[in-house]
Parts: C-alpha cells; structure tokens; sequence
C-alpha cells in the first residue's frame, strides 16, 4: 500500500519505519527542513532500540522516503496518517492547531479517496473536527480514521510490531476494510483489531494511560505509608501483583511517572471530564500526588546536610523519564535538579542517551559527565533517578572510593537494603524503610 505520515516525531517516525518494514511504501512528511535532510541521509531523529536497523534497511530498499512538501508526500496514498503533536495548554487541554491546519490543507490537494488516520493521542471529537475541516476544501470522499498509538518508549518497535491490539475508530465499511488490510501483517498471531466509534477509540486511549498513571500513583501511595509504618513496599507489590485481577506490571514504588505521554494525557482527560461538567477527582489526586512524588527525596536529602545544602556536590544517575529513551519530557530528574540548584547544591549528572537534551535546556548549570563513575567523582552523596541497567550492578568498590560519603538515595529501589547495610551504606530509598 502507498502511505504518507505527516509529522516525523517520535510516533511518526516509528509508525512510517515499521509500516515500511511489512511492505509498504511510506512517505513521510515534516515542515522541519533541518529534520529531513537528516533523515534522507540515513540518520535517526530519536533514540529508540532497533529502530535504526529497520530505518537504514527500508530507506536502502526505497520503502522509505522523505519530503517536506505536503501535496508531493500525500500522492497517490491510500492511507494518511496525522502523527503530530498535540501539547497540553496552560489549562490541560490537547493543543490541536497542528492537526487542524493539516487538515485544512489537505482538502484542496487529495485527487482521490484516502482513509486519514488520527494516529495522535487526542481528545473526543476530534475526528469530527479534522473531517470538517478536510470537506471545507475536498473535492473527492475520504474517511476519518481514529487509531490510536499505545507505543511505550523504549520498546516501541516491539509494541507496534506485536500489538497487544489495535484500536480503530470508524463507522465507514469501506475504511474498516482499508485499516484491516494494513495491520493484518501485525496481528497474524490472533491479537485483536478492535473497531468501534471514532469517539470511543479516542477516548480508550486516555482512559488507558490514565488508568496506569493511577496504577503507578496508587503503588506510591502505599509506598510513602509503608514507610509511616514500617512495612516493605517491595513485599506488599508481590503480594498485590500476584492476583490475577491487578497483574506485575506497573506496581514498582519510585518518584513518580514523566514522559510525553502520561502526564499530558491524565491533564487532557481532566479537561475533558471539567468540559463535560463532571468532576473527576481521581485524576485530581494523580497528578497532584505525582507531582509531589517526584521530589520525594530532596527533603531526605536536605535532612540529610542538616536543612544546608550550599557548596555541596549532588552525582545524579539518571536524567531520562524512564531507560530505554532520551525523552526528558516531564522528568523527575528535572525536578530533582531544579530544587538542588535551588538550595545551593552542585550537580553533577550522567545518563546513557538524554544528556544532549539536558544541555539544550539547563547549559551550564549542571556538570555532564562521560560516565556514572566520574559523575561520583569530589560528590557528597548519590541521587538515583533512573533505573538504567547500567546502574543496577555498579562497582559499589568505586562508589565507596569516590564518594565523599556512603550515601545512596535512591529514587528506583534498584538495591536491597540488606545488601547495602554489609556494604556500609546509608542507604535511602521509597517504601522500605528511612535508611541502614
């Protein structure tokens, strides 16, 4: 099938990759000249595993190709996909300028019938609106198409490759048909292709991550109460995650959840429920215990120096909202560090991918360092904000050598505390006890 994607960020360049991978010939599309260039030389926008050997097979292949030239990427496409962002406004709401005036141009330049597919998250209704906006100018028929993305960054190959299902948004036979063909190379194994209305495609979305940042939310709950009562958050995960009815995943304890995904999603999910006159105090109480949560620690760490920070040097391993990215977007990291640098503190930082993105925001503000001994290097104590592998079986020798103290505050509960108390640390973490 002839595809075009319109937008080439972290949904679109993945949705154009792997469409390409099963055969497809996919265009896509993206008013940042600088991006494409790049992008027509070979070389990967994001930081994604295994996308980068499916992206240099495709281009080599001629399956996938570059434009910045709208009316030339949309020729002949029977499917186009509207990948573009959608940035929560100072009131929660999805920002849907981008998809709209998209939409608008496509009126006047479709020659033939074309499915256009919402592949952004976005709120209920917006299907309604991109096809109003599309028939002002359209001379043929075409159908709206809301399809959804349920890609966790780090393994988004995977998800797209091997769904757990696909959500389709559409009334119209003829599109059903359309959107059944392109995924069938996806879901051969029997996982579903689910159709429904536009407006209940567009909702599941939001009501599904929504849903896990409370899942995430409510563990921290119990967690920051383990610790007012002396109970081990890891112990009561097990014994909640083995029940068939809540399943592992999830559950973990830490400081919070960032990302491009859930905190805008929950705050769009809010505004649509304040829209329709209904109070939804759950998510409320998410993104406010969120937000506190993603600090946890700085008031162990200012106990810690005895309420004085100033001078003080703080190594922090991990910058990333989650391993697997270099997505900052909503970080705790970034919170970690802003009250750092607040109080006097010195940092100094170490993440496998998101540095380059940590530069561009806070300069020279923090120290960035080639690898997470030297960030340790002339530190007072440790800041574990990020649960890559990297850090998960460190040399705690060189820990011991490097630090000016003995002192973890961890973040991601990546030790056990048992096994820090024979190593000699004091050892801070969310839900197991203050510290060893």
């Amino acid at each position: 099938m002839k595809i075009a994607v319109v937008g080439t960020g972290y949904v679109g360049l993945v949705t154009g990759t792997c469409f390409a991978e099963t055969g497809n010939h996919v265009t896509c599309v993206d008013i940042d000249v600088k991006k494409v260039e790049k992008l027509k030389s070979g070389k990967v926008t994001i930081y994604e595993p295994g996308l980068e050997v499916l992206f240099e097979r495709n281009i080599k292949q001629g399956r996938l190709d570059f434009t910045t030239d709208l009316k030339e990427g949309i020729e002949g496409a029977e499917i186009i996909f509207l990948a573009l962002p959608t940035p929560p406004g100072e009131d929660g709401s999805a920002d849907l300028q981008y998809i709209l005036k998209v939409a608008e141009d496509l009126g006047p330049i479709l020659k033939s019938y074309a499915v256009i597919v919402d592949k952004s998250t976005v709120p209920v209704g917006t299907a309604e609106k991109v096809r109003q906006k599309i028939a002002e100018n359209a001379k043929v028929d075409f159908d709206v198409v809301s399809n959804p993305e349920f890609l966790r960054e780090g393994v988004a190959v995977d998800d797209f490759m091997k769904p757990d299902r696909v959500v389709i948004g559409t009334e119209s036979e003829k599109a059903m048909k359309t959107m059944e063909t392109l995924y069938s190379p996806l879901v051969r194994q029997g996982n579903p292709v689910i159709f429904m209305d536009e407006k209940s495609a567009e909702l599941t979305k939001y009501a599904a991550n929504s849903f896990l940042a409370t899942k995430i939310t409510f563990m921290n709950e119990i967690a920051n109460l383990c610790e007012l009562l002396g109970a081990n958050v890891d112990a009561v995960r097990k014994g909640v995650g083995t029940d068939s009815r809540i399943g592992k995943r999830f559950l973990f304890a830490g400081i919070g959840y960032g990302g491009s995904c859930f905190p805008k999603d929950v705050q769009a999910l809010s505004k649509s429920a304040d829209d329709a006159n209904y109070d939804f105090k759950i998510l409320d109480a998410v993104m406010d215990i969120n937000a506190k949560q993603k600090t946890k620690l700085i008031p162990k760490v200012k106990e810690y120096f005895n309420g004085d920070l100033s001078g003080k040097t703080i190594a922090v391993w991990g910058l990333a909202f989650k391993p697997y990215t270099d997505d900052i977007r909503e970080a705790p990291a970034l919170e970690n560090i802003k009250a750092l640098l607040e109080m006097g503190a010195k940092v100094k930082a170490y993440d496998p991918e998101a540095m380059d993105n940590v530069k561009e925001i806070m300069g020279d503000k923090i120290t960035l360092c080639s690898n997470e001994y030297e960030a340790l290097e002339g530190a007072d104590v440790l800041l574990i904000v990020t649960e890559w592998p990297v850090f998960r079986t460190p040399d705690f020798d060189q820990l011991s050598e490097k630090l000016n103290n003995k002192v973890i505050f961890d973040g991601r509960n990546l030790y056990q505390i048992d096994n820090m108390k024979e190593k000699g640390f004091e050892y801070y973490s969310i839900g197991r006890g203050y510290n060893v």
